[in-house]
């Protein structure tokens, strides 16, 4: 968005008193800005997506060992996934300040919603809203690659797996790495218990920022874990399509494919103060106190800012 042109006024009339305003013949003449036509827009799309065929055809663009497709991401996936941030979930971000602007750090967020919406657009809000455009390199659990047409999309976009090893290539890169400790613990918990963190696993992800020696930002978002409302869990099910579960919401599955869109909640993203681990000695990952104490004080900051979210909240949709 470009900044409002402001018009400069007599600073005496402005205060109601002082100097008269000069005569119109006088008044020094305003150049009208040219007004942007619907037209230009539709250009400016027009020539981007050439662009990018041109970039696709030729091989002008670049994949690398992870399988992640900037260009792609940028022009395609985020471009379709942009009007569910902005229209759909309107989503407000909070605190990028706390998001370093270059180097390796680890994104730490609550995960929830029945299906990984929150991970997506946690991806959107720092590639649009991060002063130095940068992306985020989300973990992601062995499921999702193990899904047809799903696994070669999550690599595109820059995912990756759920692995110390790579999450610490990634950080030793200088990349922005997010993690959602929860897991399928968090992402698959019934409505009745929105909002209350689940276990963050054994503290790996402390491990790995600490060897990385790299910041962590607790990450909150509120907003995800009305979009499915999970009443049950079909557990038969879910163990036949060796599922982790099979929600049961209150549109899914009695409403066939169209009960699978999300429901239309506002959404709060906020990012923490980072917690630093440079000042930690080199055998700090190797110290089960400290990554318990490291882990439990990363939850207790995202679920703090979560009471604090929903008490400011008026509605889940407004």
């Amino acid at each position: 968005m470009g900044d409002a042109k402001v018009i400069p006024f007599d600073e005496g009339e402005r205060r109601g008193r002082g100097r008269a305003r000069p005569p119109l013949d006088d008044a020094p003449e305003e150049r009208a800005e040219p007004e942007e036509s619907p037209g230009d827009g539709l250009d400016e799309a027009l020539a981007r997506g050439f662009a990018f065929l041109r970039r696709r055809l030729t091989g002008e663009y670049e994949v690398d060992d992870f399988g992640y497709d900037q260009d792609l991401t940028d022009e395609v996936l985020l471009t379709l996934l942009r009007p569910v941030f902005e229209k759909y979930f309107r989503v407000e971000v909070r605190g990028m300040e706390n998001v370093p602007d270059e180097g390796g750090a680890l994104v730490v967020a609550n995960h929830s919603g029945t299906l990984p919406w929150d991970g997506l657009m946690l991806q959107v809000a720092v590639r649009d809203r991060h002063p130095a455009d940068r992306h985020l390199r989300l973990l992601a659990a062995d499921l999702v690659f193990q899904l047809p047409v799903i696994n070669e999309l999550a690599r595109k976009a820059g995912h990756t797996l759920a692995c110390a090893e790579d999450a610490q290539e990634l950080l030793a890169r200088g990349e922005l790495v997010g993690v959602m400790p929860e897991g399928f613990k968090g992402i698959g918990k019934p409505f009745s218990e929105r909002y209350k963190l689940q276990r963050f696993g054994r503290g790996g992800f402390v491990a790995t920022a600490l060897r990385a020696r790299v910041p962590i930002v607790p990450c909150s978002i509120v907003g995800a874990e009305e979009i499915h409302p999970m009443v049950g869990n079909a557990r038969t099910l879910a163990r036949l399509l060796n599922l982790p579960y099979f929600p049961l919401t209150p549109t899914f599955p009695w409403l066939g494919p169209l009960g699978a869109i999300p429901l239309p909640t506002k959404w709060t993203i906020q990012f923490g103060e980072p917690i630093e681990t440079r000042d930690q000695p080199p055998e700090a990952a190797e110290d089960p106190m400290l990554m318990f104490q490291l882990t439990d004080q990363v939850r207790e900051t995202i679920q703090h800012t979560l009471y604090k979210l929903l008490v400011a909240r008026r509605s889940v949709f407004f």
